[in-house]
């Protein structure tokens, strides 16, 4: 061999190590490729789970939930398979911190990618709930236990509980009358306190608009103001009868009359079995209109828009009696020898007011 032919084959011993290496290269660079290709293949655009066709499956995931405690809920559902990557994908998104509790709707065909942005969204599945015009705390507090929001007594405990009448500057003994009734749309999970402060809230923004209760050309505060709309509204679900029915106990409380209403004494009545007789109407409470003079302490139901507005802005009237024709309407009377004809026709037995 000549030094040309040695030369050359040196040359080529050595290059074979450096080609090695190179295609060494080459191969991992191909794999990495195709890792990070099928990483974003499974990431943005495969299908997360074995969801098959249960669309719209709700799945809960508890306050306070860990990334692992999520992601395990999601693969029990089906929401998603077991696969470290899906912890890979949180963390490159920073998300693995950033999801929160409720309850969420996922549907066939989400994405990983879909199912991390919508629990760091926050947009859980929000359920309706109304509130009617006249209910009460303990109405309230059954209905909110109905729709799985938390135990009832637990509920009246927080309607009672005398920092959050601070918080919101209720003089009374319970938060009744400033739950405005409404449709709300709530998350399950949602904690009482923040289902209470968003009543609350709604009520202050109906009240802004209403008009400042206390200055009212009748002498009444703001709570006495909510007091008798309370009584409008359990006395008549009749909207054009409201501003009646307030200028009558408007008209009472001037005169000094009793306002002799039968809701109120209901209200005192903690076992009341639905039928009012003569002696609960003697029996004395703070709620009893029938033995005290002027409003109760405190309202008796949460009122709407109407009653309130009925309140400040009473119909021109000189009645102190109505009564009902048990058609809905009542029959309203500015003499006592008036009222009575009428409770002779419509009830056929002594009127009480």
């Amino acid at each position: 061999m000549t030094n040309g032919e040695e030369g050359r084959a040196a040359e080529k011993r050595r290059a074979l190590p450096a080609m090695a290496r190179l295609l060494g290269l080459l191969g991992l660079a191909a794999l990495l490729a195709f890792g990070g290709w099928s990483f974003w293949l499974w990431s943005y655009a495969g299908s997360p789970g074995p969801l098959a066709e249960r669309k719209g499956l709700l799945v809960q995931i508890p306050p306070g939930t860990s990334f692992a405690g999520i992601e395990k809920i999601l693969v029990e559902k089906g929401v998603v398979r077991p696969d470290r990557r899906f912890f890979f994908l949180a963390r490159r998104h920073g998300l693995t911190q950033r999801l929160r509790a409720g309850e969420y709707r996922f549907q066939p065909g989400q994405t990983p990618y879909e199912v991390l942005r919508l629990l760091e969204s926050g947009a859980s599945v929000r359920w309706p709930l109304t509130i009617p015009e006249g209910a009460n705390i303990h109405q309230i507090a059954g209905l909110l236990a109905a729709g799985g929001w938390g135990e009832r007594e637990r509920i009246l405990a927080r309607l009672r509980a005398p920092e959050l009448r601070a918080r919101y500057g209720v003089a009374g003994e319970s938060l009744e009358g400033y739950l405005f009734p409404d449709t709300y749309h709530l998350g399950r999970g949602q904690p009482v306190e923040a289902i209470i402060a968003a009543m609350v809230e709604r009520g202050r923004q109906v009240r802004a608009e209403v008009g400042e209760l206390a200055e009212n050309p009748f002498g009444l505060s703001a709570h006495q103001v909510i007091t008798l709309a309370s009584i409008v509204e359990k006395e008549t679900a009749l909207a054009e009868e409201r501003p009646l029915i307030a200028r009558v106990f408007l008209n009472r409380l001037r005169k000094g009359m009793r306002l002799q209403t039968d809701p109120t004494v209901i209200y005192g009545i903690s076992d009341f079995d639905g039928n009012l007789t003569r002696a609960d109407l003697l029996r004395p409470t703070p709620y009893n209109t029938y033995v005290i003079k002027g409003l109760p302490p405190g309202p008796i139901a949460n009122p709407g828009r109407a009653s309130i507005e009925a309140v400040l802005r009473p119909a021109e009237s000189r009645a102190l009696y109505f009564v009902s024709r048990n058609d809905g309407s009542h029959h309203f009377s500015e003499t006592l020898a008036e009222h009575n004809r009428a409770v002779r026709k419509y009830q056929k037995r002594a009127g009480r007011r």
